[in-house]
């Protein structure tokens, strides 16, 4: 019948759109490059120190940070413990890296929209999107780029490299943390995200 082709029809579309929607991720393609001995060792330094992760910063502030920010991840993250985890190991990897937390939770959204598996089509891989040859570079061949802690060990480790290249100018360290360098989509869709839907005022002191 010409109306259950349609149907079939439909579903595949559908079943497309899911897997697009779940399976991929926004994201670019951060380019190989060459780095200097000095620069590998110490991002491979930065990469394999394990020290246990942990909320840094002032108890009162931090707590106060950790309990907005769970707030607001909240619809995508319905798990407390997971959010906890989660929240805990970005504000220690970016805050370890010299990164601003809600530049990273930017990044984050923009990238896999807070997917732990997500892949996109130039094969990045998990929150922070990071690309495969980034192990070959600076870590271990049992560094497993969807695990939370390496995901964002890695993407920190690597945009703070990127603002190093680029004395501290944030707009052309994340164009090329996109493989976009020369081009400003990228950069303000980021910065818009962080400073429209992560923006965080500190509590004033009574």
């Amino acid at each position: 019948m010409w109306w259950s082709k349609r149907l079939h029809k439909f579903r595949l579309v559908a079943l497309a759109f899911l897997l697009a929607v779940h399976g991929s991720a926004y994201a670019g393609a951060q380019a190989e490059e060459k780095l200097s001995h000095s620069v590998q060792t110490s991002m491979a330094s930065a990469i394999a120190d394990r020290s246990a992760t942990r909320l840094i910063g002032e108890p009162a502030l931090v707590q106060a940070w950790l309990a907005e920010m769970s707030t607001r991840l909240a619809s995508r993250m319905p798990d407390a413990e997971q959010r906890r985890e989660f929240l805990t190991t970005v504000q220690y990897e970016s805050s370890r890296a010299g990164l601003d937390p809600q530049l990273v939770l930017a990044v984050i959204n923009h990238e896999s929209a807070f997917r732990k598996y997500a892949i996109s089509s130039a094969s990045a891989r998990g929150y922070m999107q990071v690309m495969p040859f980034w192990v070959r570079l600076i870590g271990t061949a049992d560094h497993n780029l969807f695990h939370l802690r390496t995901n964002l060990r890695y993407g920190c480790t690597i945009l703070r490299h990127y603002l190093d290249i680029e004395k501290g100018d944030v707009v052309r360290a994340l164009a090329r943390y996109n493989g976009s360098l020369g081009r400003f989509e990228y950069p303000n869709v980021v910065l818009g995200m962080q400073e429209n839907r992560w923006k965080w005022q500190p509590p004033t002191k009574p």
